[in-house]
């Protein structure tokens, strides 16, 4: 099994930044960031294959960047220019395969979630 810890979140507000990270305990290949609102379905946001490869959701390209240090297995996720519609609990997830969707539904280990709130 794979353990996931997010850390980072918190409130800020609109046009601010924030930096969540995760740290993976166990082996992982893609590793991705998901969101989800107050009765909203879990979005994914980005995701980082194990050849650093990444994919973001259209609303948030050019705005949230998704990075990963292979050698301590901890993933990043850069946000910033935050807008309300941002706001939600994130999570980290990975996956035992090289390749990375952004459906919640490839995805086999999360982490608690780190709560993001913009005003």
């Amino acid at each position: 099994d794979v353990q996931l810890v997010e850390s980072g979140g918190g409130s800020v507000q609109a046009g601010g930044s924030l930096r969540l990270s995760c740290v993976a305990f166990g082996s992982v290949a893609c590793m991705g960031w998901f969101r989800q609102a107050p009765e909203k379905e879990r979005e994914g946001v980005a995701t980082c294959r194990s050849d650093l490869t990444t994919n973001y959701a259209d609303s948030v390209k050019g705005r949230f960047f998704v990075s990963r240090d292979l050698a301590m297995n901890r993933l990043y996720l850069q946000m910033n220019d935050l807008k309300p519609e941002d706001t939600g609990m994130y999570y980290c997830a990975s996956r035992g395969s090289f390749w990375c969707t952004l459906q919640a539904f490839d995805f086999h280990y999360w982490g608690q979630g780190t709560q993001v709130t913009v005003s």
